[in-house]
């Protein structure tokens, strides 16, 4: 869907962030303006800043949409680690990791051989990204090869950018759900050739984890991600201690479980390993030196029982590791990116570190846009950076709307909405500057 022609703008209070504040403090990188005008034309932001300097600055007959001074504008949310075809499992009852796999994932992923299943799942999961003010995610699919094709012809016609990959298992997996190292590698390639870069869409080259795909699979997904290095690459490790156990077994002449990805190729920018948990301080080094990622899921995390990421640890300053953050449907339990914070908070804790909301929201933002290497399109509010923008009414529930009352400043209002706030408090999502989700 092409974006609309005609200027738009908003007003009301905003916050962005212009670097990293893990390494250059928040002083230096959080922008909050507490009157501010986004304007936005052909999918892109023309002007921010305090409204009384843009405002004269806007062409005669802008449209100003002015939402009041109990929202906070920001960035769109950005989802570095979910799993679409999980959607109709969200909130199944208990086991842990690879028990979970089998008795709920594996099951619900073959229905996803029927294409009308498929679409329907893809509306419904980009529908849910909206109403949570996610505006990119970064998604598994199935292994199906039409997975992918549906979910990236819905997002298409949404005018999101999103990247995603068809599933690569070869082994450890029902009979339905395997591809092999040719078919695997001859799907992705034909999905790269047909979506990535095509209008906002990225490909990801996906395989599952070291588990379900042979050294051959994962020796193919290295050489076409060498073919096609400005794709992603996204992939899970070290979430639970029994995996990285199991993963030893599988592949002993490996030094470590990142090592396993690496050997093959598939350790560089671009990559996004989802959890993360039980690495090594030699496997977070390597992951700073290929200028890797790690998506934080907490909620899943929690959920399955799998650990508490230590964020603290994977940003220390003489190595820091990009870091975003992940949903994790579904194991992960909500879409709300606010709650996802919540739990980020809470794992922060649970590992001696105080995480503060003004940090978690970058995280929510620029940082999960420079765990993609997108931070120069998206992530934050700057002319020229594409216009996906989330609108967050600050006083959501009358609970809010109360402490709020009490709140002194930037921070406890921040810290607020991401301990109390859920899907309720997001008033509005603008896609490419076109409103996608109004309350």
């Amino acid at each position: 869907m092409s974006p609309p022609a005609r200027p738009t703008a908003l007003r009301g209070p905003a916050l962005t962030f212009t670097g990293d504040p893990f390494r250059d403090g928040l002083e230096r990188t959080l922008a909050h303006e507490p009157d501010a005008i986004v304007a936005m034309q052909d999918g892109r932001i023309t002007h921010f800043g305090p409204a009384a300097r843009v405002a004269p600055l806007l062409p005669p007959g802008v449209e100003i949409r002015d939402f009041g001074k109990d929202v906070l504008i920001s960035a769109g949310f950005i989802d570095t680690h979910v799993h679409f075809p999980q959607t109709p499992m969200i909130a199944s009852h208990g086991a842990q990791l690879l028990d979970w796999l089998d008795r709920y994932t594996f099951p619900t992923e073959l229905k996803f051989a029927d294409r009308a299943y498929t679409r329907r799942v893809a509306r419904a999961f980009l529908q849910e990204n909206l109403r949570n003010g996610i505006t990119t995610s970064c998604v598994y699919c199935s292994v199906h090869a039409h997975s992918a094709d549906t979910l990236f012809e819905e997002a298409e016609a949404l005018g999101l950018r999103l990247a995603a990959g068809k599933v690569l298992m070869d082994r450890n997996a029902p009979q339905g759900l395997r591809d092999d190292v040719q078919t695997g590698y001859d799907d992705s390639l034909a999905l790269i050739q047909k979506w990535h870069g095509r209008g906002r869409l990225l490909y990801a080259i996906t395989p599952r984890f070291a588990g379900t795909s042979s050294p051959g699979q994962l020796a193919a997904a290295g050489a076409l991600w060498r073919a096609h290095p400005d794709c992603l690459m996204q992939t899970h490790i070290a979430e639970t201690e029994a995996e990285v156990a199991w993963i030893k077994e599988l592949f002993p002449a490996r030094g470590n479980y990142l090592d396993v990805y690496d050997h093959h190729g598939l350790c560089g920018p671009r990559a996004v390993f989802g959890h993360g948990i039980w690495l090594g301080d030699d496997e977070l080094q390597r992951l700073h030196a290929a200028d890797a990622a790690i998506s934080h899921c907490p909620t899943s995390n929690f959920f399955l029982g799998s650990g508490m990421f230590d964020i603290a640890r994977a940003k220390q300053a003489d190595r820091p590791v990009r870091v975003g953050l992940g949903t994790d449907i579904g194991a992960g339990t909500s879409f709300s990116i606010l709650q996802t914070l919540n739990e980020a908070y809470k794992a922060a804790q649970l590992n001696r570190h105080s995480l503060s909301a003004a940090h978690a929201f970058y995280l929510a933002t620029r940082g999960s846009a420079a765990a993609l290497h997108l931070e120069d399109r998206i992530g934050s509010i700057a002319p020229g950076m594409e216009a996906d923008l989330v609108v967050l009414d600050m006083r959501s529930t009358p609970l809010i709307a109360f402490r709020m009352d009490e709140a002194s400043d930037l921070a406890e209002q921040l810290f607020i909405q991401m301990i109390l706030g859920d899907d309720r408090a997001v008033q509005a999502t603008y896609v490419a500057g076109r409103l996608a989700h109004d309350r």
